[in-house]
């Protein structure tokens, strides 16, 4: 997910797509607590993409 797609979208959309990474943050880490995660490199990747579209936010509420 590259930041300058994301700067494209509404704030509804971008807090839609929050929450779905925020769903898929927490299944990976119960996949991981129960040794069930077969690609670990995936909750970096999630938990990048969630902290970008928090700064995307934060951008557009200051202008």
């Amino acid at each position: 997910m590259k930041a300058s797609d994301l700067r494209q979208k509404t704030k509804i959309e971008l807090g839609t797509i929050l929450l779905e990474l925020s769903r898929e943050r927490f299944n990976l880490k119960m996949q991981k607590g129960t040794g069930q995660l077969t690609k670990p490199d995936q909750v970096k990747k999630v938990r990048r993409n969630v902290a970008r579209i928090h700064t995307i936010l934060k951008e557009m509420a200051s202008a």
